[in-house]
């Protein structure tokens, strides 16, 4: 009786756990980042801030790649970055001021790859979003890097439409 209810709980679990175990998948890697337009934080250590907004971009790549079919994977070469907003150095502290003249803007190259390592779509892109602050609402509103991860959601949805997979 034991063993039946812990083949019954272990097929159970595999077959929750299967979907996520063929998702399709992403690689970030962000090339010359001490060259970036704009990756400066304001009050935070420049280091800690790049890391932080690295993980969190590269968690936003993952979340985006999980709407391709299973099995592909989602490589991302980043190039230049300027965050939304622009950082002013008056006195001691730092500020980023966010105005609608400093537009969030990423530099990139990416590949869709299949299962067995085969391109499927490739491109050379500059993703930008001038209108970054008008809009009816914000999906990421008081999340970090809520315009970036704005723009980075209609750039996904324009570029892979017919690709993506509704869950």
């Amino acid at each position: 009786m034991k063993q039946s209810i812990l083949m019954v709980t272990l097929l159970t679990a595999s077959f929750l756990l299967a979907p996520n175990a063929f998702a399709a998948t992403s690689e970030v890697t962000w090339t010359d980042y001490k060259s970036y337009r704009d990756i400066d934080s304001g009050n935070d250590g420049r280091k800690q801030f790049r890391e932080r907004t690295f993980k969190d971009l590269e968690k936003h790549f993952a979340k985006l790649a999980e709407m391709l079919p299973a099995g592909q994977t989602l490589k991302i070469d980043v190039t230049d970055v300027d965050l939304a907003g622009d950082t002013h150095h008056g006195g001691v502290n730092r500020t980023r001021i966010v105005k609608e003249i400093y537009s969030p803007r990423m530099n990139f190259s990416y590949q869709v790859l299949d299962a067995d390592g085969t391109v499927i779509k490739s491109d050379d892109v500059v993703v930008k979003d001038m209108n970054f602050m008008s809009g009816s609402s914000l999906k990421y509103r008081n999340k970090s890097l809520g315009y970036e991860k704005k723009m980075l959601d209609e750039w996904f949805n324009d570029t892979f439409k017919e690709m993506i997979i509704t869950k």
